[in-house]
């Protein structure tokens, strides 16, 4: 139990805001409890900040420029599971359902209790430490065994050799099935947040289902018209 409190302590957490004076408010609170702390203007920041400082937990207000909170959450659960505290101000139900769908794990409203802040912290950060432990290595679903440390993959029995950037596209899309994953995120994923070449992704999800798939008909994974992909490991609608 002390090890758990002192790892808390040393969390790492990634404040998104584009207020200054509510970012200061943010260091003074948590700092104090021994946390590091970073700090991004907007989503776009904040998640080259997820992928390259690995935070423990995110801290994102919901109005910024570039990209919003609400968007900011969807990119950072297509790529992990860390908790996701949203702020947002009051008479704003709607957008706090919007957040929560989109992979928030709590909100907290503004002006907000320090005190609340702290503890809603706390809380996510022990339901995540309990949580690590449980990530699998393995994945089975389906028509689909995933090996990751052995970056092994079979497919209806059948083992199927992926190139690297293959594998790393297929244990994104397999981690969330059903999902519709967008194609920034999917690039951010597998190439970093620095990808801004679409072809990329295009080309090695054509070469992906070339390897999987039965027909050129896709079945596992299905396009989204303009937005991006879905992964259904059974081949069929049950996920």
């Amino acid at each position: 139990m002390k090890q758990n409190l002192q790892d808390q302590q040393e969390a790492k957490i990634l404040i998104v805001d584009d207020e200054p004076q509510i970012t200061r408010v943010l260091r003074t609170a948590l700092s104090t409890q021994g946390y590091t702390l970073r700090v991004a203007a907007n989503g776009v920041e904040g998640m080259e900040a997820v992928h390259y400082w690995k935070p423990d937990l995110v801290i994102t207000d919901v109005s910024m420029p570039e990209m919003n909170g609400v968007e900011l959450c969807r990119e950072i659960r297509a790529v992990s599971t860390i908790p996701i505290i949203v702020l947002s101000v009051r008479n704003q139900d709607l957008i706090k359902i919007e957040a929560l769908d989109a992979g928030a794990d709590d909100y907290v409203t503004k002006p907000f209790s320090i005190q609340e802040l702290q503890a809603r912290v706390r809380a996510q950060l022990r339901r995540s430490s309990v949580g690590e432990a449980e990530v699998p290595q393995i994945i089975s679903a389906g028509d689909f065994y995933i090996d990751i440390p052995q970056h092994r993959v079979v497919v209806r029995g059948q083992e199927t050799h992926l190139t690297p950037k293959q594998f790393d596209l297929l244990v994104c899309l397999a981690q969330h099935p059903g999902q519709v994953l967008t194609h920034r995120a999917l690039l951010h994923a597998v190439w970093g947040t620095n990808a801004d070449q679409p072809e990329y992704l295009r080309v090695n999800i054509g070469q992906l289902r070339k390897k999987i798939e039965l027909s050129d008909d896709p079945t596992y994974i299905i396009t989204e018209p303009w937005i991006g992909y879905r992964f259904r490991p059974t081949g069929n609608d049950d996920f």
